[in-house]
């Protein structure tokens, strides 16, 4: 599976990027509730000096036709990082995409020698749970009202060994 790094510059010209990066905050619209979001401060994020993004590109018929999945990530400190946001088109789920952009996160922080990668999960969402724990990921603890008064969220850690 191929993952590609979004290496964000705000420069006139850069239209292959930008594009990539419009079609990633449609999809955050239409995936995440508007309170759950980052549409509307995407670049922002991406301008940060500590943020990371990737994304799993769309094949169709061996041509690229868009984005199949994205990861954002940020690394506040040399001590952990912290997957932000992690999403896939629906018509891609169940084919490797949310995997691979996870374990392409991983190894950029690890490669950074940051000691931990922390992420949050709803506990009902069982398929992204698992995949998590199939990676090594730990629960830390529930967060009650994380995302909503009535969603919870597992605070999930993947501790690096020196």
């Amino acid at each position: 599976m191929e993952i590609r790094v979004i290496h964000f510059e705000l420069q006139k010209g850069n239209i292959s990027k930008s594009c990539i990066i419009e079609e990633i905050v449609k999809m955050e619209k239409k995936i995440f509730p508007k309170h759950e979001s980052l549409a509307s401060s995407f670049y922002e994020e991406l301008r940060k000096k500590n943020c990371g993004l990737l994304y799993s590109p769309l094949t169709v018929n061996g041509k690229e036709e868009g984005v199949a999945g994205y990861v954002l990530y940020s690394w506040p400190s040399s001590l952990f990082a912290s997957i932000t946001k992690i999403a896939v088109r629906e018509s891609c789920r169940r084919q490797g995409h949310g995997k691979a952009l996870i374990e392409a996160a991983i190894e950029r922080c690890r490669r950074r020698k940051i000691k931990r990668v922390c992420l949050h999960v709803d506990p009902l969402r069982t398929p992204a749970l698992s995949l998590y724990q199939k990676l090594g990921f730990k629960i830390d603890k529930i967060i009650h009202s994380y995302y909503s008064l009535q969603r919870d969220a597992y605070r999930m850690y993947l501790d690096f060994d020196d």
